[in-house]
């Protein structure tokens, strides 16, 4: 074990290297950083509590999505027996449910066959059917929601959401955003030095909801808005507060864009340019080819932000959407859409703007923690193992730390106070190891052993105690960092590293210096007896 290899000197020193061009970026300007080589202009993130920012506790609401559903069953009941010609009559929705009647009923059973082949197909992920369909007295049929579907849905939403608001604060530029599951329906975020919580709001909550919808010309607006909407149709307001009816039924959907950008329409004010997938461009093609002379109305979260008329057909699957837009809801607006819609509205239920006076505190009694943790540890390891082996321990400590700290840049990993609890905790313990080497060793020279062979047997009998002590913690951490959220997953990343990294350096970093100090000296005792 004591044998000076050189591939322990060579990886002793390219530890330190590593730590030491990795954790000078930290303590850099960002003028600076920016002339350094690409590699070296990672920093460690700082968290919400130490950096500042906005924390938003949101809540998805499970139940808009469920009347979403009612609402586009009943046009899908409607467009079903429509094609099939079967006559029907009284359809609608009560208390969760969707009804309808077969005037002919001879017509019965083949409409609950249709409806079963269409609305109430299986689901390929549950091989269960989302819908159930009975035939009720009067000719009538019934359409209820399967709950289990409903419930699995509803959880979906919330997975679908977490990932596209995380789409979009990143496309805000909001460095390491914390986005995590709180119970069954809530979402907590931490947006790290986000200076503007009220964009941060309407970016995150805005459903972004793009759909196509032809304009019901047969229909009069005004009663419309009074409640004689005729079926299949609905009223939306458009930019100017004026009711407009459109066919409920969308030509084409949000979900088959590919893409959204910023442009400029041809009177050079903002507007938003976007194209569809083959799908999209197909039914976009058609449905302007078949209605050429006819205004088809561009609707975002239920409201109309513009009605063209369809001059020619638009076979490119490609378009603008234009509107009283500023550059910058061009741009939100563009982020929206190719982050995708939510599946269902949110709710902010908390807010918190965490000032960056606050994080500076934070930082200062980290730092002055962190610097008496250390001069405490460097005080009793002289002491009690004297000035030369106490003080390889502390040069180990030191380059322990430079590697945490470098490989915390290294990855990315954001800093927050419980993650300088864990820093701390780590220095503390990573001497544990030079505690056991030593104690063996001396142990070892007591028995009567040669000087050489007691180092050796310090380092060589220890291990198999360290390992173990090293290897539950990090397993513990793992643990932390897997089930936890937050504070305990950013303690749990500083711990992990630290295990890592003390090992390294109280066994290797320690060993290749107490072989330089034996090869040089050849001492015939050891100092720490």
């Amino acid at each position: 074990m004591m044998a000076l290899s050189r591939w322990k000197v060579l990886a002793v020193l390219a530890a330190a290297i590593f730590g030491i061009l990795f954790t000078i970026p930290n303590f850099l300007s960002a003028q600076t950083r920016a002339s350094l080589p690409g590699f070296m202009q990672k920093t460690v993130n700082l968290g919400l509590d130490l950096q500042g920012g906005v924390y938003l506790l949101l809540e998805v609401d499970t139940a808009a999505l469920r009347t979403e559903r009612i609402i586009n069953l009943v046009e899908d009941v409607r467009t079903t027996l429509r094609n099939e010609r079967i006559p029907f009559t009284d359809l609608g929705q009560v208390e969760g449910r969707v009804t309808v009647r077969i005037t002919d009923p001879a017509q019965v059973d083949r409409a609950a066959r249709a409806l079963r082949d269409t609305v109430g197909a299986p689901q390929q992920a549950t091989g269960q059917a989302a819908v159930n369909v009975t035939t009720q007295p009067d000719q009538r049929l019934r359409l209820t929601f399967n709950e289990q579907a409903m419930e699995a849905e509803a959880r979906d939403a919330v997975s679908q959401s977490i990932e596209i608001i995380r789409r979009r604060i990143d496309e805000l530029g909001t460095r390491e955003p914390s986005i995590t599951r709180q119970g069954a329906n809530r979402i907590v975020i931490q947006a790290p030095g986000e200076s503007d919580p009220q964009r941060l709001r309407d970016v995150i909550g805005r459903t972004a909801k793009l759909s196509f919808h032809m304009v019901d010309v047969t229909a009069d607006p005004v009663a419309a808005a009074a409640g004689r909407v005729p079926p299949g149709s609905q009223v939306l307001m458009d930019d100017q507060g004026s009711p407009m009816v459109v066919r409920r039924r969308a030509l084409v959907s949000g979900e088959m864009l590919t893409d959204a950008y910023p442009t400029f329409d041809e009177f050079g004010r903002p507007a938003v340019g976007f194209r569809f997938d083959s799908q999209g461009a197909r039914r976009f093609g058609d449905a302007t080819r078949q209605n050429i002379g006819k205004p088809f109305a561009i609707v975002l979260d239920d409201k109309i932000v513009s009605a063209p008329v369809i001059q020619t057909p638009i076979l490119g699957g490609s378009g603008q959407i234009t509107g009283s837009f500023s550059q910058q809801e061009v741009n939100d607006l563009v982020l929206l859409l190719d982050a995708g819609a939510l599946p269902a509205p949110l709710r902010v239920e908390a807010q918190q703007t965490v000032g960056a006076e606050l994080g500076a505190d934070a930082v200062q009694a980290g730092a002055i923690s962190t610097a008496v943790g250390f001069v405490a540890i460097l005080v009793f390891m002289v002491l009690a193992y004297g000035l030369l082996f106490g003080g390889i321990s502390v040069i180990a400590l030191l380059i322990n730390g430079l590697l945490i700290m470098a490989s915390m840049s290294a990855i990315g990993a954001t800093l927050t106070l419980p993650g300088i609890a864990g820093l701390i905790l780590t220095l503390a313990v990573a001497v544990d190891a030079n505690v056991l080497i030593y104690e063996r060793m001396r142990d070892e020279v007591r028995a009567g052993r040669p000087v050489i062979t007691a180092m050796d047997a310090g380092f060589s009998r220890a291990m198999t105690t360290i390992l173990d002590a090293n290897i539950t913690t990090l397993l513990a951490a793992l643990i932390m960092f897997a089930l936890g959220s937050g504070a305990v997953k950013g303690f749990a990343v500083t711990l992990s590293i630290g295990v890592v990294t003390s090992v390294f350096t109280a066994v290797y970093v320690t060993q290749v210096l107490l072989a330089l100090w034996f090869r040089s000296r050849r001492p015939k005792t050891l100092p720490i007896v």
